[in-house]
Order: C-alpha cells, then structure tokens, then sequence
C-alpha cells in the first residue's frame, strides 16, 4: 500500500514539475520575446529622439540666420507705410556707369540711362522721388531703377524706357513711403515685407514642430510602455 501511494505521489510530483517546466519554458519564451522587443525598440527610440533633436538644432539655426539677415532688414526699413502715388514725371535724365564681368579677372564698363520718377504721395502735394525697392535706393539715390549691367547698351535702354511708358501709363500706383518723413524717397516695392517674412519663418517653424512632437510621441509611448508593464505585474 506504501508502496503504491509512493508511487502514486511520484507520478503527481512528476506531472507537476512537468507542468511547471512546460510553464516555466512558456514563460522564459515570453521574457525573451519582450527583451527582444525593448532591444529592438530601444535603437529606433533613440533614433526618433535623434531626428527631432535634429530638426529643431536645425530650426533655431534657420531662426539665427533669419533673425540676422531678413528679420534685420525687415526691421531696419523705414518705409512701412503704404500709400497711393500719382506719378507726376518719368524722364530719362543720363547715363550711369556700370560694370559687367566678362571672364576671369576681366571687367568692361557699359552705360544704362538713369529713370528718374517723381509722385506725389496720397494727393497732400509732397512730392517725392520713387525708387524701386531697398537695394535700388542703395545702388543709386537719383535713379529709380538699375538694370542688370550687361555688354548690350540697346538691351538695358529697352528695358528702362519700357518701366518708364508703364509707369506714364498707370497714373496711379501703391508705394511705401516713411510715415516720419526722414526718407524723401518712397519705394515701389519692399524686398521684406509682411508676408517674405511669414513665408521665411513658416518652414523653420513646421521643423521645429515636427521635432517636438517627435520627441513627444516617444517619450508618451514610453510612459504608456511602463504603465503597461506596472498594470500587468499588478495583475499578476
């Protein structure tokens, strides 16, 4: 009967640590798949934080570059007001000198008539000298446009007297003037106006988004990884 009951105990025992092996193997499968999985999912986490890292150093270097060269001379204009000119007078007065490069080392002078435009500002009576943009004003302070310096005379002559019948044309055009009237000369157009400087701080400011939010989605997913691993050890 011991005997018997001795046997009996062994073959349970021996189901039991059988049971158990076939659970623990079970379970030591499962671990290593999960340390696969954070072994694998570790680099590409490292990764994601990198590129976000990334595009917002990149970002602030593009706001730096911004801020020193647009934003600058955005801020620096004086001619922020914008007004209705009527053009008064639109002769060509002389010819300017100009140089062009014609090779290496090589420089040949040609000439370009000089436009000079005069309006008057919003109908007051002030009249003013019209220039093109801010690079014009700094190029030349009586013409009112300069004209890429080339060989061909004839071709930068058609060009100025074609600005010129388009301006006799058009009596009255939109200008920018200097609302405290320390600048007597008014601009056409401005080279960084409203919207050159929305368009030039919109693409660094989708980088600098989209990283954070890169960096974001990593660190949430994280989080819920660990609260899913604390809620599954609770269970447990």
């Amino acid at each position: 009967m011991f005997f018997v009951t001795r046997a009996k105990n062994t073959a349970g025992s021996g189901k039991g640590n059988e049971r158990r092996s076939i659970y623990q193997k079970f379970r030591e499968v499962d671990l290593l798949d999960k340390r696969k999985t954070v072994t694998a999912l570790k680099p590409g986490e490292d990764r994601a934080i990198l590129l976000g890292l990334g595009m917002i150093l990149c970002s602030v270097m593009m706001y730096f570059v911004l801020g020193i060269t647009t934003l600058r001379s955005y801020a620096d204009s004086v001619w922020t007001q914008e007004g209705v000119c009527v053009v008064l007078n639109s002769t060509v007065t002389a010819d300017m000198n100009c140089s062009y490069n014609c090779g290496s080392d090589c420089w040949r002078v040609s000439k370009y008539p000089c436009l000079q435009v005069y309006v008057s500002v919003n109908n007051t009576g002030r009249v003013s000298r019209l220039s093109h943009n801010e690079e014009t004003q700094d190029t030349s302070s009586e013409c009112f446009y300069v004209p890429r310096c080339q060989k061909d005379r004839l071709a930068m002559h058609g060009v100025v007297m074609n600005i010129s019948e388009r301006l006799k044309t058009n009596q009255q055009i939109l200008c920018y003037y200097d609302p405290s009237e320390q600048q007597e000369t008014v601009l056409l157009t401005r080279l960084y106006d409203h919207s050159v400087v929305f368009h030039s701080l919109l693409w660094p400011s989708c980088m600098f988004t989209g990283g954070a939010l890169i960096i974001m989605m990593v660190k949430l997913t994280q989080y819920l990884s660990r609260l899913c691993e604390e809620i599954g050890k609770v269970n447990r």
